[in-house]
């Protein structure tokens, strides 16, 4: 059992590394398949390899969510996790809708997209982001906040501009949030827009607040991530010096 558990939940083993490269594999391969089977017109012979695949790897994604609880110390703990439900919610769908022909059933099959964020176990990387988030969580949430009062004041401000001359498109503050959002973003679709000189003027000054919108957060992302490198990195250190300790001791 211990053996098993080293398998499936460690990484630094060869074992390991295959098993989690395995799994990786097939869940991009479902999702191959998940969109193939979108495409319009398949022939039969086409259909039945499909539904082959997806037999096939969610029997493996079954066996390894069973797999999972059995070497798991805190069951409980494990099927309430955020990962447990992400491997539960992909495997659901298919056992939902086997044999099944009704519309409202097959909408569960959406939940096969969950096998995406199977892949946040495997990953080094976006664990490394998610620490990242962690520790600008409290910028993040204050530079949200600011964003919904600058959302907020740019409709109010092209609604009073622009309502008189546009009264179809800028007809109340929560019609004006369209062009707040399109604007503060600076991606300008251009489906809504200033005509009169203090909107456009107005306008002028959100799009200068709007580059300082956009630039915020991916400072606030990339410093956390540095932060979180440089953990990372003292951990693998730390991790190398007590390995070494039990030799020298020995060699002494």
């Amino acid at each position: 059992m211990e053996r098993l558990r080293k398998v499936i939940e460690e990484s630094d083993t060869t074992a390991g590394r295959v098993f989690d490269l395995s799994i990786q594999c097939l869940i991009i391969v479902s999702l191959i398949t998940f969109s193939v089977e979108t495409l319009p017109e398949l022939s039969e012979k086409t259909q039945a390899w499909l539904r082959w695949i997806e037999i096939a790897t969610v029997s493996i994604f079954t066996l390894e969510y069973f797999a999972r609880f059995v070497v798991a110390k805190h069951k409980v703990q494990f099927v309430t996790s955020f990962f447990g439900v992400v491997d539960l919610l992909s495997i659901l769908p298919f056992y939902v809708s086997t044999g099944v022909d009704l519309r409202s059933v097959r909408a569960f099959r959406l939940l096969r997209l969950f096998r995406i964020f199977k892949l946040v176990r495997y990953s080094k990387a976006i664990r490394r982001f998610h620490r990242a988030l962690l520790i600008a969580r409290e910028e993040l949430i204050l530079y949200l906040f600011v964003t919904f009062i600058l959302l907020y004041l740019a409709s109010v401000g092209i609604y009073y501009f622009e309502h008189d001359a546009q009264p179809a498109v800028f007809s109340s503050v929560f019609h004006s949030m369209w062009w707040a959002v399109a604007t503060l973003t600076t991606v300008g679709y251009g489906d809504v827009y200033p005509v009169t000189a203090g909107g456009r003027i107005f306008t002028f000054g959100v799009l200068l607040v709007g580059l300082g919108v956009v630039s915020v957060p991916a400072g606030l992302v990339a410093s956390a991530l540095s932060k979180a490198r440089d953990l990372e990195d003292s951990q693998v250190a730390r991790n190398l010096l007590a390995r070494e300790e039990p030799t020298e001791r020995d060699d002494i």
